[in-house]
């Protein structure tokens, strides 16, 4: 195997190696024998070799297939200085004959998506999902993990030990899911990735570089996703969603740090090539005659934009789009932006009327509150100050558009609480 850059090169050849392929390659090398952990250790020694060799001996022409040569024999010692099931070593000794094969692109599987279906299995805990996704895609550790989802280290390590060893205990096939399973467990694939972008944008002060990173890191893996199954058009609808989310960041917050209500945002602080990807994929997914939750969630984004872009009172269109979410949901928070959008379209009488009769069976706290504020004369945006809950749908505008530090004194307790929870 030939060589090339040393010195500085050489590291930054690992990192960018780190980033487009540990997935990759933790995928690969834990297919078989379904041991995660085992797999980030092997893989670890190799990265730390790597570091060591490539600035004095030069980078690998193929540096995934080095990484991926040392890691398997490290993984086939690490398997003999341990005691192992039969089934285990009959698949380091599959591995061991590979190492006398010439590996190339072609030859080098891609099982992340496979690896994703494995950590959103039904045998896993829902809330390490996301994490487990987090750390075995992307390599994060669980100190950055635990930051963003404000739980300590030790315990986001003791989690995801514990989900690897079910992982490998139970047996969780390495799979994708028949076309007959596949809409159920797609979906637990894409909540885990959804979870983890509600955690990275739910930053009221827009100071937390842990929880800013950690949904670009969602918008990575919807990425993928999207890639891997580009005819699944939830997956098309999520990635789209995220995207016109990331794409009104930097817009949703004033010098003063102070939250700016997407009406009165300024569209030239967009980002507006995401937007149009975003519109690109969601046109895609409609093509394909399968409607969902995500896909409804990015068509609200979609209307939103058009509508501070043209001036276009779009608002029937937006009642629509939340009518059918509601459809699929139930949810009292898109009830919520129902009557809101509804208010703009109709007035507030109607909204309040729809909001109670969605409402009356399942929160009457929350009715309260609302009537309450309606009482007021600022609710449902019949004041100066719009209320923004029915200016953007619930992808972290729900949790992290930026209301949490006023919440509590526009709708009060119990309306908090259901605004402060993630996703619709």
């Amino acid at each position: 195997m030939s060589l090339r850059e040393t010195g500085p090169d050489a590291n930054s050849t690992a990192e960018a190696v780190a980033r487009r392929s540990y997935g990759k390659l933790i995928a690969f090398l834990a297919a078989r024998t379904r041991d995660v952990a085992a797999a980030e250790d092997a893989l670890g020694d190799a990265f730390a070799s790597a570091l060591k060799e490539w600035p004095v001996k030069g980078c690998p022409s193929n540096p995934e297939a080095w990484l991926m040569t040392v890691a398997k024999r490290k993984m086939i010692d690490l398997g003999r200085r341990r005691r192992i099931s039969g089934s285990a070593e009959r698949e380091l000794k599959l591995l061991a004959e590979e190492l006398n094969e010439p590996m190339t692109d072609p030859d080098f599987p891609d099982h992340r998506l496979a690896l994703m279906f494995a950590c959103a299995h039904p045998a896993i805990d829902a809330a390490i999902r996301a994490p487990l996704i987090l750390q075995t895609i992307l390599g994060l550790d669980a100190e950055r993990i635990a930051s963003a989802f404000l739980i300590s280290p030790a315990a986001m390590g003791q989690r995801l030990a514990r989900a690897k060893a079910k992982i490998r205990e139970a047996g969780i096939p390495f799979v994708v899911p028949e076309t007959t399973e596949l809409p159920g467990r797609l979906e637990a694939v894409l909540d885990a990735i959804y979870a983890a972008f509600a955690e990275g944008w739910s930053d009221p002060d827009a100071t937390d570089a842990a929880r800013r990173d950690l949904a670009e890191e969602a918008v990575y893996l919807g990425g993928l996703v999207s890639e891997l199954l580009p005819d699944e058009p939830e997956a098309l609808g999520l990635f789209a969603l995220m995207l016109h989310a990331e794409a009104r960041r930097h817009a949703r917050r004033g010098a003063n740090g102070e939250y700016v209500p997407l009406d009165e945002q300024d569209p030239a602080r967009w980002v507006w090539p995401l937007i149009e990807r975003a519109e690109a994929l969601l046109e895609r997914a409609s093509a394909l005659g399968a409607i969902g939750r995500y896909q409804l969630e990015a068509a609200l984004q979609s209307a939103h934009v058009d509508r501070c872009r043209t001036g276009n009172k779009n608002w029937p269109a937006v009642v629509q789009l939340y009518d059918s979410l509601f459809a699929l949901t139930a949810s009292p928070v898109v009830a919520l932006n129902r009557a809101v959008a509804l208010a703009m379209a109709a007035g507030p009488d109607a909204a309040l009327r729809r909001f109670y009769y969605d409402t009356v069976t399942h929160d009457h706290d929350l009715l309260a509150d609302l009537v309450r504020y309606a009482g007021a004369g600022q609710v449902l945006l019949g004041s100066d100050r719009p209320f923004d809950m029915g200016t953007d749908d619930p992808v972290g505008e729900v949790r992290a558009l930026g209301l949490a530090a006023d919440e509590e004194s526009v709708l009060g307790g119990t309306a908090a609480r259901l605004l402060g929870a993630p996703g619709a």
